[in-house]
């Protein structure tokens, strides 16, 4: 076996050897510090990782503990046949299988076949979503990703193959219902298999562990660390009805300010351009007739414009010539489709979006429209076909699967050259995008697949906003909201809503502005609520600089967190927020709920009751509550509230401190520019030890954004 020896581990290293394996060599090689590649035949040109700019974070990827898998390496196999490709991956009897993506149906993916396949209406369990990627994770401490962007199914221990060394008394016995048939709720051993169609090689990237936090962690390291997304982006964005004139978000941006109710991020819909579907991203002068005035005002109310879009370029738009012969073979409600997988189509994109909108000021972009037309009926046909081609190279069922991810990349790296960060919104990505701050949103609207989304979203290095709309009852709009506060982005979506929901529920009186006897009362809860969002930012901040970092999701299920307890195998209604945050959010439906705590003590958010953990409770959690609980040795800053967070905004922070001992932490920087990665930062150590509290501040950063005024000590 060849060594090398990794000089700064970049350097890659050969650690096993070519074999003969049905006619095609194999080759295992280590990219990172726990990553390894096997790497069979003729490999596509275009994968999820080849459009990865990202460098691995190998220095913080050697600090993470070893890993060992629980099988050889050796032993996954890949078969290239006339079909295509399939890997079986080895699959112990107790295993548990979770990720495949932004997985919306489903959460433990144990006995399942999944299909992860980009899909604008996820339904069901086989795994059509906004977010696919072809990455599970073992609860065993290890990661399997193909790389490939073909429409791939995995059976995740559904198959069983006609072997000599079958045991035939296994087979006996059985039921003769229809039901007991198809059911198959015998899990074979043995191996994971991914079929892939069509490709004549095929790259497998595995990660180890040694368990699931870390994981998780060599995967967004190895995709270049965690988003650091703009600390305004942490706080409320609201989207306004798509046909608003410019008077009237100015309107609704004096309603928030008068109302003193935090926003940090207002939203422009279709009817900002001339022309919307396709587009053609050039201001309405009939809606707005002086959008730099609009842009300023805003910006002096502390508002940040974010812009909705899709990819789908107009004949009416100025970009329409110099992507002409840069685009899909296929129109899309009349409009190119441009190549994004082509470095200069990508780049005329970005230039015209970078000198009319982000130099005029504009924060953000809502990028709509990048997923295809829903695959499970026939007649929804808007989007391009799968057999498309395009200059690069690439086909239209390739495309698909990442045509959200290089969307958002082209408009992220205007940002990042400028050295600007923002908050932008997307409705597809797929692997490797851990380092982009897009939060996915989706137009389904079903307030328990929202919180699953939330726990599922951490398995894929992507990040999920549960938007709030209209509501079918008070209980639900406040549920709703709750989930929010606790999620990547707190967001209302009032695209067709003429008033904020809280102050109408029922789309038809809002849009007449006919408005709730007791409407005041509603946004004074919301407003309570929303407080508590700003109050949070500091811990949310430097959870996510934990993710930049160290890896580390900054929203994941409780299984990463204890891997080894059976009880977390199956939650998918309760998750962590950075280190020490369990929430367990409610629907309208749920006066109370039932909540698992982890091995541990904890604490009720609300109550400061002490809970004992690896136990279940039963709780009630009123509309103005926050359904949490806090893991005893911790130090939460909560900050005093604001209404927006500005370059210049101090946080006046409270320390809860949860038990007799407990430490803590904030990350301390500009929040708007990458000066991060140059060192301008600080870390502030929260200490509690023998009835004292104490904050030390390291770093280059010269300003002080964190004022710690009191601590609060809860036993």
């Amino acid at each position: 076996m060849l060594k090398i020896k990794r000089r700064f581990y970049i350097c890659i290293v050969v650690l096993s050897y070519c074999t003969a394996l049905f006619g095609q060599s194999k080759q295992v090689t280590e990219l990172a510090p726990g990553v390894k590649k096997i790497t069979v035949g003729s490999i596509d040109k275009f994968t999820p990782y080849s459009f990865c700019d990202e460098k691995p974070q190998t220095a913080a990827m050697e600090k993470l503990k070893a890993g060992k898998l629980p099988f050889d390496i050796n032993n996954i196999a890949v078969q290239i046949t006339d079909r295509g490709v399939l890997v079986d991956v080895p699959l112990d009897a107790d295993e548990q299988l979770y990720g495949f993506g932004l997985q919306i149906g489903s959460f433990n993916q144990r006995g399942l076949r999944k299909k992860p396949i980009v899909n604008d209406n996820p339904s069901n369990d086989l795994g059509y979503t906004h977010g696919p990627t072809t990455f599970y994770i073992s609860n065993k401490g290890y990661g399997i990703l193909i790389n490939t962007t073909r429409y791939t199914t995995f059976y995740c221990g559904t198959t069983e193959k006609n072997l000599a060394t079958n045991n035939i008394a296994k087979a006996t016995g059985g039921g003769n219902s229809v039901e007991e048939l198809y059911s198959n709720k015998n899990n074979a051993e043995g191996y994971v298999e991914a079929d892939i169609p069509g490709a004549k090689g095929i790259e497998v990237f595995v990660f180890e562990g040694p368990d699931m936090i870390s994981v998780m962690q060599r995967y967004n390291l190895f995709s270049g660390g965690g988003a650091m997304p703009a600390i305004w982006g942490l706080g409320v964005k609201y989207r306004v009805k798509a046909d608003f004139k410019q008077d009237q978000v100015k309107n609704i941006a004096n309603y928030f300010r008068n109302n003193h109710i935090p926003c940090d991020v207002l939203g422009l819909e279709p009817k900002w351009q001339t022309t919307a579907y396709s587009c053609s991203y050039v201001w309405n002068p009939a809606y707005f007739p002086a959008p730099k005035r609009l842009i300023d005002s805003m910006k002096l109310q502390g508002f940040k414009l974010n812009l909705w879009e899709h990819a789908f370029v107009n004949p009416a738009s100025p970009l329409y010539t110099p992507l002409k012969k840069r685009s899909g073979d296929y129109l899309v409600w009349g409009g190119l489709v441009p190549d994004f997988a082509d470095t200069s189509s990508a780049n005329i994109f970005a230039a015209y979006h970078d000198k009319t909108f982000v130099k005029e000021g504009i924060s953000g972009f809502k990028m709509d429209e990048c997923d295809n037309s829903n695959i499970s009926f026939g007649n929804a046909t808007w989007s391009f076909p799968e057999h498309s081609r395009f200059p690069s190279g690439i086909d239209g069922e390739q495309m698909h699967q990442v045509f959200g991810l290089l969307y958002q990349k082209s408009i992220y790296n205007i940002y990042k050259h400028a050295n600007i960060r923002t908050y932008l919104d997307v409705r597809a990505s797929n692997a490797f995008a851990s380092s982009y701050p897009a939060v996915l949103y989706s137009d389904t609207y079903d307030h328990d697949e929202y919180i699953r989304m939330v726990v599922n979203s951490g398995f894929s290095g992507m990040l999920w906003s549960p938007e709030v709309r209209e509501s079918s009852t008070i209980a639900d709009l406040m549920r709703r909201s709750q989930t929010a506060v606790l999620s990547a982005q707190t967001l209302y979506n009032s695209w067709y809503l003429k008033n904020p929901p809280w102050l109408q529920i029922k789309i038809d009186e809002n849009n007449k502005n006919q408005l709730m006897d007791n409407s005041k009362q509603i946004e004074a809860d919301v407003r309570k609520l929303l407080e508590f969002r700003m109050s949070l930012i500091p811990y949310l901040y430097d959870a996510f600089a934990d993710y930049h970092y160290k890896g580390i999701p900054p929203f994941r299920a409780l299984v990463v967190d204890y891997p080894n307890d059976k009880r977390t195998y199956n939650v998918s209604n309760e998750y962590m927020i950075g280190q020490s945050i369990l929430a367990a959010p409610l629907t309208e439906k749920q006066n109370e709920r039932k909540v698992y705590l982890p091995a541990g003590n904890w604490y009720n958010f609300n109550t400061g009751e002490k809970l004992a953990g690896d136990s279940t409770y039963t709780i009630a959690t009123s509309f103005t509550e926050l359904p949490i609980f806090i893991k005893e040795g911790t130090i939460l800053p909560l900050a005093k509230p604001v209404e927006h967070v500005s370059a210049d905004t101090k946080f006046e922070i409270t320390c809860r401190v949860y038990g007799n001992e407990a430490t803590g932490s904030l990350f301390e920087d500009d929040g708007v520019t990458f000066d991060y990665n140059k060192g301008g930062y600080n870390t502030i150590s929260l200490n509690y030890k023998s009835r004292k509290g104490t904050a030390n501040r390291k770093g280059k950063y010269k300003f002080n954004r964190y004022f710690i005024k009191s601590w609060q000590v809860i036993r």
